[in-house]
């Protein structure tokens, strides 16, 4: 028994040491120069120093859609705080829409895009998707919307 607990801490501890082992550029991590922390002394954030994300539309309507159409849509923002912007994740409410978002840190000033992807395969009539931008703004959160009517090819 002894034997067989000494085996299981030995295996446990090579386990830890392998995914300590990754680098930066596997697990997306950012330097730490990077974050800051816009709370004072008083507890109160200095609202000059916190990133600003600042999109030039939140909502998309890709209009009639047949069945099995795949569609992209780049939704545009801009930094416009003045601090450097990190977008931790950008998720979905469903399978049927993707993201892809920028990995690197967006200086004051600069613009870049979020993809949403929305493949209709599968679905039918009024759909509409909502996608959560977290990043380090105040609030942490931003929403996009996209919206499609699906149907049927002999119906289009």
């Amino acid at each position: 028994m002894l034997i067989f607990r000494f085996i299981l801490i030995l295996l446990a501890g090579c386990l830890l040491t392998i995914s300590s082992c990754r680098n930066r550029e596997e697990t997306g991590d950012l330097p730490a120069d990077v974050v800051s922390n816009p709370n004072t002394a008083s507890g109160k954030p200095d609202k000059s120093a916190i990133p600003v994300i600042s999109f030039e539309k939140d909502f998309h309507d890709f209009g009639k859609l047949r069945t099995g159409e795949k569609v992209t849509y780049s939704f545009k923002f801009k930094n416009t705080g003045k601090n450097l912007l990190v977008i931790s994740s950008v998720t979905s409410t469903c399978g049927c829409t993707i993201t892809d978002f920028p990995r690197q840190p967006i200086k004051p000033g600069e613009s870049n895009t979020i993809d949403v992807s929305f493949d209709s395969e599968g679905r039918r009539g009024l759909q509409n998707k909502s996608v959560t931008v977290f990043s380090n703004t105040q609030p942490a959160s931003s929403q996009l919307r996209i919206s499609a009517n699906v149907i049927r090819p002999e119906d289009f």
